[in-house]
């Protein structure tokens, strides 16, 4: 782990982790009056000193229009517009798909191997979707 990963880690939390989720999601620069009155901050200096900690980590830079997020630090998430998705949520989708295949269409094909199969992909569909709550948790 190098020093950026973990003055990331020390800064992205509490206040500082909703103002940098917020810029993100807003995908656009923002004013520290902006980020104050969607955050619901007790006032722009609260919203500018978070903003100024995001800016000192990297990743927010000043713009002319405000504050705008400069690069990603979610690990493993993919941007939908406003929505941050993890990637674990598209295997839950795929074993899911397959647990379903399995059971409407291979029924009545009770082979040896047909159990077996049903298990596995039940077990990955689990473990997915553990991962996929873990890693909400963790943005959220």
């Amino acid at each position: 782990m190098n020093s950026d990963d973990k003055s990331e880690d020390d800064i992205l939390k509490g206040t500082t982790l909703r103002v940098y989720r917020f810029l993100f999601r807003e995908g656009k620069p923002l004013s520290a009056r902006e980020v104050q009155r969607g955050l619901g901050l007790s006032s722009p200096s609260v919203a500018e000193y978070h903003l100024k900690k995001l800016v000192q980590a990297g990743a927010v830079r000043e713009v002319e229009e405000g504050f705008a997020v400069d690069r990603t630090v979610w690990r493993n998430m993919i941007r939908m517009r406003r929505t941050i998705i993890p990637l674990q949520a598209f295997y839950s989708v795929f074993f899911a798909a397959a647990l379903c295949v399995m059971l409407l269409v291979f029924r009545n094909a009770l082979a040896e191997g047909y159990l077996f199969g049903l298990l596995v992909i039940t077990g990955a569909l689990c473990l997915s979707l553990y991962q996929t709550a873990r890693a909400l948790r963790e943005t959220i």
